[in-house]
């Protein structure tokens, strides 16, 4: 795989150093068991996959770059680069401006742009009709387009499926940046609609057997489906792609319900013609990230820290996974934490960044959790470790690594 120019401020010795040995003994990725950094009594536990992944490292690369080569221009971000606020911070201390927030609302409007400016385009992708905007201005965005190679498979896939006359559902977050994405273009040649979780996925089945009338999906899917979607016409073929940053275990269990639904309506001799097979549209960093929870899952862990972007969407589902069986805190960087007892964490439920009373438990052989999402940098699960070396008062030259 491509080795990226990432600024080495955002690497960190100790997690290179791990990574790098689990790449050597496990170059297929078929070990999910976690490495153990011991340091006095105290045995961190972390996760095989986690961090940077291609296009977040494609992203940053070209970001970068782009400041480099045009040190006179003015440089827009059309939204967050990635959900990582201390990357998103950096690039704006050289200068860097957002045209949009995480949602799409405007902070600077594109009527203040020209065409020397330089509009970088974020990993989650943009809409065909920013990109037709920006066009229009005469701005030039193909040089540093930085869309993940994996956002845009699912969307020539989608394509693909609008060629058959398939409809596309997507499995995704609809305010989410990658979301709107992929529903521009698939919406460009064929009907489509974004369902959020099982739950949704179970009102569609409704639809589409005739449990439910069909009137109902306007209003429930109200601003999820595209223009002139007819319930009674366009949900006799489907596909399922998704948003390469949800949980791959629920797509997969959206994609067979809606096919266990399609089958008792058209039988399974006939399924091939109304349900396309669409498990190549789920994103490698993702399912392996995911994986390596549940290989942590199996371990003796007193509590998990998960370090990331609080509205990074797969940060926020290796939390829920870890959640389901530990005490896990999901914190933005080592600042978070106060002291052995206190901490700043996310509460995913509640939207809410909140002081815990209850971090570290007190006693010996304390085994901790850790991971972080796909857009967070190496350096920073490092200073939560070394942070919790030093409030232990541990000696960090005593570190060893257990693979």
């Amino acid at each position: 795989m491509k080795k990226f120019d990432v600024p080495p401020f955002y690497r960190s010795s100790l997690i290179g150093e791990i990574k790098q040995k689990r790449k050597l003994e496990d170059p297929r990725k078929k070990d999910f068991t976690p490495t153990q950094v011991k340091v006095g009594d105290v045995t961190f536990y972390i996760a095989r996959h986690f961090g940077f992944c291609y296009g977040v490292e494609n992203a940053i690369e070209k970001s970068y770059k782009a400041i480099k080569e045009h040190p006179n221009k003015r440089i827009f971000l059309l939204s967050q680069m990635i959900h990582n606020p201390d990357v998103n911070e950096d690039l704006e201390s050289h200068g860097l401006k957002f045209l949009q927030d995480t949602y799409g609302k405007q902070l600077i409007p594109f009527e203040e742009l020209n065409p020397d400016d330089i509009v970088i385009i974020p990993a989650f992708g943009t809409t065909v009709e920013i990109k037709e905007l920006l066009r229009e201005k005469g701005i030039e965005i193909d040089t540093y387009n930085t869309t993940c190679p994996f956002v845009e498979k699912v969307w020539n896939r989608s394509a693909k499926l609008s060629d058959t006359s398939h409809t596309i559902i997507i499995h995704g977050k609809a305010k989410h940046e990658e979301t709107r994405a992929t529903f521009s273009h698939s919406a460009q040649n064929a009907p489509s609609l974004i369902i959020k979780d099982i739950f949704e996925a179970q009102v569609l089945g409704e639809i589409i057997s005739g449990k439910r009338d069909s009137n109902e999906f306007y209003s429930f899917f109200e601003g999820k489906y595209s223009s002139g979607f007819d319930p009674e016409t366009d949900l006799s073929k489907i596909g399922v792609v998704n948003q390469t940053t949800m949980l791959a275990t629920e797509t997969q269990e959206i994609t067979d319900f809606l096919r266990k639904e399609m089958i008792s309506i058209y039988g399974e001799a006939n399924i091939k013609e109304h349900m396309a097979d669409t498990r190549d549209t789920l994103c490698y960093a993702t399912n392996d990230n995911q994986s390596a929870i549940y290989g942590l899952l199996n371990e003796p862990i007193d509590l998990a820290v998960v370090v990331g972007g609080y509205n990074s969407s797969n940060t926020t589902h290796l939390v829920e996974l870890l959640d389901e069986k530990f005490d896990t805190f999901f914190i933005r960087n080592d600042q978070e934490i106060v002291d052995t007892k206190q901490t700043y964490s996310f509460d995913i439920h509640n939207k809410t960044r909140t002081l815990n009373q209850n971090f570290l438990p007190s006693k010996t052989n304390l085994n901790i959790a850790i991971t972080s999402g796909a857009s967070c940098p190496d350096k920073l699960v490092d200073d939560v470790i070394h942070k919790i070396i030093k409030l232990k008062n541990l000696d960090s030259n005593s570190l060893k690594i257990i693979l």
